[in-house]
Parts: structure tokens; C-alpha cells; sequence
């Protein structure tokens, strides 16, 4: 059974997905948790704030795991890499092209206006970056490599949701795949 505070978090990463920090208000956020406004100010009294930095700390760390997840199930790290953007392109798909990353739809966003937002966008960035470096170097990647591979991974998985969304096709995820692929073949070669 999920509390009171999964729901808020849980209904407050799906509008972030959707629509982004500024058009997801706290009104909005409770009626899509079925929460109350004050269950809102009781579980974040930090306001709005607090409650989207515990929900990009919470998306970051789930979509981590998954992508995590995803290459350590293929043995062959090239496969991986394909099938990770294959299921990427088969969310967006299933979603109706709604369902992309809480993060980047936020860091965008605040990048610029709200410095304590984009420090926590930052930190999870950096942390699926080590992962990622980690997942490359395990995979005969040497490190300088590995860690550019990472960058490139995120910048791809990233831009793919863009502009898979913007179309409404996941043929740029599919064509960002294939490029990563590419990218990592050359470099465990």
C-alpha cells in the first residue's frame, strides 16, 4: 500500500514528465495524488521546492536503476546499448510520446532560474554519469574513453526523448541508438 507521500511524488514525477516544474502546481498535484493541499505542506513543508527536489532525487535514482538494469541484462555491452534505447523508444511509443524523463524536462526548465533546482538536477546527472562510466569500464572500455561514452549516452537518451516527442516518432531514438552503438563498438574494439 503506498502512503500519502508515495502518492504525492508519484503523481508529482508524472506531471513533471508531462508539463514540467512551472505549469505542475500544488493544486494540480493534489487533486492528481488525491491528496490534500495540507498533506502537501505537512509531508514537504519546504513548499513546491522541496517537494520537486525529493521527486527529482526519487525519478533519478529510479531511472538509474533501470538503465542500469538494462545493460547489466545482455552480456555483450553493444547489445546493451541497443536494447536500452530500443526500450526507450517502445515507452515513448506505448506513452503516446508523454512518458520521458522527469529530470531533463526539469533541468531544462530551471537551468537557469532556480540554482538550488538545478544543483539537485546536476547531482543526479553526475551521478548516472558514474554509473554509466562504471557500466563502460566494466565493459573493456578504458576510463577517458569510458567517461566521454557516458556523456555521449545521456546526451543521446536524452535528445531522443526531445525529439521523439517533438515528432511523435521514435525513429530520432532509434537513430541516436544506432550512433551509440556505433560509438561503443569503436571503442571496445
Amino acid at each position: 500500500m503506498t502512503t500519502t507521500k508515495e502518492r504525492i511524488v508519484e503523481a508529482t514525477t508524472a506531471l513533471f514528465m508531462q508539463q514540467g516544474y512551472s505549469a505542475s502546481g500544488l493544486k494540480q498535484i493534489s487533486e492528481a495524488s488525491t491528496a490534500p493541499v495540507g498533506s502537501l505542506y505537512h509531508h514537504f513543508p519546504g513548499g513546491k521546492a522541496e517537494l520537486a527536489a525529493e521527486t527529482l532525487r526519487r525519478s533519478g535514482r529510479a531511472y538509474g536503476e533501470l538503465v542500469g538494469a538494462i545493460l547489466d541484462s545482455e552480456p555483450d555491452l553493444v547489445r546493451a546499448i541497443d536494447v536500452a534505447f530500443t526500450a526507450a523508444g517502445e515507452t515513448l511509443r506505448a506513452s503516446g510520446y508523454a512518458d520521458a524523463c522527469p529530470i531533463a524536462t526539469v533541468a531544462l526548465e530551471v537551468a537557469s532560474s532556480d540554482e538550488d533546482l538545478r544543483v539537485v538536477c546536476d547531482e543526479i546527472f553526475r551521478g548516472w554519469l558514474e554509473m554509466l562510466t562504471r557500466r563502460f569500464e566494466a565493459g573493456g572500455v578504458g576510463r577517458p574513453a569510458a567517461a566521454d561514452l557516458a556523456t555521449s549516452f545521456v546526451a543521446c537518451l536524452e535528445g531522443g526523448f526531445l525529439l521523439s516527442r517533438v515528432a511523435q516518432d521514435t525513429a530520432p531514438m532509434a537513430a541516436l541508438g544506432r550512433s551509440m552503438v556505433a560509438l561503443v563498438e569503436a571503442a571496445v574494439r
